[in-house]
């Protein structure tokens, strides 16, 4: 087993190389405008620091969110191109559990993440393996959670969230090992299909009229 997981479905591009048993090289870069500019570079050194091929992959690992519309769905493309090049399966993980499974937490706890518009991308956890509810996207008065929180969005509304340590963004090394861990026992993985969760910001004016030639 060879895993190229990658995720941009945060201000982090992020990117890494698994074999089954531990991450073999990972990078990220925190640039939330630059992330189709920045993903395949980012893969080229990763795979330049394990001293593999492209080619060498069995299976693309992509985060599927939730994040915003344009971010995401680079990830999304070039994970759905690395497989049909490659003729490699592809497995969608939630990028949210991703962050879930570096907690250093005891007990419940929530992830939450920036989804602008002062509203954040949330999941509560039972463990770092086991999410109970969402992901959802709302505002942080409205998420309703007493229980320890960690990720940008707790750390960007402190006064809705018992925030506790934890990463900010997720991982590519986090979700690899999590997707890892779901093969080995035989859990059947998501599909690589985007976790929106809102409607994009650019959308048709309602007025709009089509114009047909006569």
């Amino acid at each position: 087993m060879l895993l190229l997981a990658l995720d941009t479905a945060t201000p982090a591009v992020t990117v890494a190389l698994h074999d089954g048993d531990e991450t073999v090289a990972a990078s990220s870069q925190v640039d939330a405008r630059r992330h189709g500019e920045l993903l395949l570079p980012t893969v080229d050194r990763v795979l330049a620091e394990a001293g593999v091929r492209l080619d060498a992959v069995t299976g693309i690992v992509v985060g599927t969110g939730p994040g915003p519309y344009t971010g995401l769905r680079v990830g999304l493309m070039t994970a759905d191109t690395f497989g049909l090049a490659l003729g490699v399966p592809v497995y969608g993980v939630c990028t949210l559990d991703g962050l879930a499974y570096e907690a250093e937490v005891e007990g419940p706890f929530v992830v939450a993440t920036d989804a602008r518009r002062k509203e954040v991308y949330w999941a509560r956890y039972e463990d770092r393996r086991t999410r109970v509810s969402g992901p959802a996207v709302d505002r942080p008065a409205e998420v309703g959670e007493d229980v320890p929180a960690f990720g940008a969005g707790a750390l960007l509304y402190p006064e809705h969230f018992e925030v506790v340590p934890g990463p900010s963004h997720v991982s590519a090394a986090a979700l690899a090992a999590l997707a890892a861990e779901r093969l080995a026992a035989g859990i059947e993985l998501d599909e690589p299909r985007p976790l929106y969760l809102r409607r994009p910001d650019a959308q048709v004016p309602k007025n709009y009229k089509v114009v047909t030639p006569k």
